[in-house]
């Protein structure tokens, strides 16, 4: 921010006055829980007369505000049908559920590396637990949970080779997207597990994704620094200009938002579809960001499983 002084210059203290203004004080960053992001809108291709202007009403303005401090290691996240903030915890093995008062609800523990978490309007709840690589559900009333289905690849170990990571609902299909690391290969899987069907293979290591309205699909490519769209007919392209792509989900206006954990970039970017550029919104305070959410209000959440925290990030 920049701030402009004005310097009085009377007779009597000239040389003084001159010489504050010459050397003005330096500014000291003072953390407030509630802070405005703001960074430079994309322009608009130049329209042709046959062209209808539609308005870009995408947020150009957020204050970020931090939900959750110090609570577990809050990794990946979802909403329950509720709309309640839900998130895993892959080092302590528990599923929790963040209430309104900012308490923290403990859902289910016990698991091997939980990571993803998928919510039926039911309330069942499908999980991807990493350290076995396999799909789990859990049904509405129930106290124990179910396999649903193991998935074909063996975790490796790292780099690349980790078990599953991220899931979606395909609400087009009514399946899940199943990304398997360990073989580098993108499932479409039915939701009571029987089927299990390849839409994508040769990815380094797919973890997150998301499915727009259109049921096209979106892998985030973490070792392959790039993002890959599976069209509904089976094609496949990748976005470039990644460094280690952890997961993506989409906004009302069809732009892609990534969570990248490079160490040299831990930044929530977002992709102007319409453009391809890329909008740095936030990097500062990030050590290793992992879950990403939008609700319907065009907040975004953000976990980092390393900074212990869970951020919120509201348009203005």
């Amino acid at each position: 921010m920049l701030v402009k002084r004005t310097c009085v210059i009377s007779m009597l203290l000239f040389l003084a006055l001159l010489t504050s203004c010459a050397n003005p004080p330096s500014s000291i960053a003072t953390p407030t829980p509630t802070r405005t992001i703001a960074f430079t809108p994309t322009a608009s291709p130049a329209l042709t007369p046959s062209q209808s202007v539609t308005a870009d009403t995408t947020p150009t303005h957020y204050t970020s505000h931090v939900l959750l401090s110090g609570v577990g290691r809050p990794d990946d996240l979802s909403f329950d049908p509720q709309g309640r903030l839900l998130f895993s915890d892959f080092y302590n093995g528990t599923i929790s559920r963040l209430n309104a008062n900012g308490s923290v609800t403990i859902l289910i523990s016990g698991l091997a590396g939980p990571e993803g978490m998928v919510l039926l309007s039911d309330g069942t709840m499908i999980i991807a637990e990493q350290r076995t690589n396999r799909i789990l559900t859990l049904a509405p009333g129930a106290n124990s949970l179910t396999v649903l289905r193991a998935l074909p690849g063996k975790p490796a170990g790292p780099p690349c080779k980790d078990g599953v990571d991220n899931i979606a609902l395909d609400a087009t299909t009514n399946t899940l997207i199943v990304p398997d690391s360990p073989t580098g290969n993108v499932y479409r899987m039915s939701l009571d597990g029987k089927q299990l069907t390849l839409l994508a293979s040769g990815i380094a290591r797919p973890v997150g994704a998301a499915v727009d309205t259109q049921g096209t699909i979106y892998v985030a490519d973490e070792c392959g620094g790039a993002v890959v769209r599976i069209t509904p007919d089976g094609k496949s392209t990748r976005i470039a200009g990644f460094g280690k792509p952890d997961d993506v989900a989409l906004d009302q206006h069809g732009n892609l938002l990534v969570i990248d954990l490079l160490p040299s970039i831990h930044a929530l970017i977002r992709v102007r579809q319409s453009t391809g550029k890329h909008e740095i919104l936030e990097s500062k305070g990030l050590i290793e960001p992992q879950g990403l959410v939008v609700d319907s209000h065009e907040n975004i959440y953000v976990s980092d499983d390393y900074a212990n925290i869970i951020v919120e990030f509201k348009p203005v």
